[in-house]
């Protein structure tokens, strides 16, 4: 099971810290240097399904392919609620012909639709259990 403590350094400012000794700076918007919450969130979205999708592209296209996933949030302005997470996966694929890009894709949307927990997770909506002493 994963945690991570997030304290606070400073006025607006914490640091979260994992349980392997990685840690980056969390704030409000406009805090430098610091991501906030929500970005965090589409972070974890993006990071989840590069990662997911990284070995199943490798193997078919190349260990020097670029990958790069970009999350976005979707949300009236001023909203403290997102309606959705929209996450683009961008590859490049120049060394596969069309019919080998089509089977890819299926196969990275499937496997993002199986195991990619963060995306899983957001799509059902999972309850946040809030404990203040």
């Amino acid at each position: 099971m994963a945690a991570v403590r997030v304290r606070r350094i400073g006025t607006h400012a914490f640091t979260a810290t994992n349980e392997r000794g990685a840690h980056v700076r969390v704030g409000r918007a406009g805090e430098p240097g610091a991501f906030t919450p929500v970005e965090l969130l589409l972070a974890a979205a993006a990071g989840c399904v590069g990662i997911t999708a990284e070995d199943l592209v490798v193997r078919r296209a190349g260990a020097d392919t670029s990958i790069e996933a970009v999350a976005e949030d979707v949300r009236p302005v001023g909203a403290h609620e997102l309606d959705a997470v929209a996450v683009r996966l961008g590859l490049d694929l120049s060394a596969l012909d069309a019919a080998e890009r089509a089977e890819l894709v299926t196969v990275v949307n499937r496997a993002v639709e199986a195991v990619c927990t963060v995306t899983r997770t957001l799509k059902r909506s999972t309850p946040v259990d809030l404990a203040v002493p």
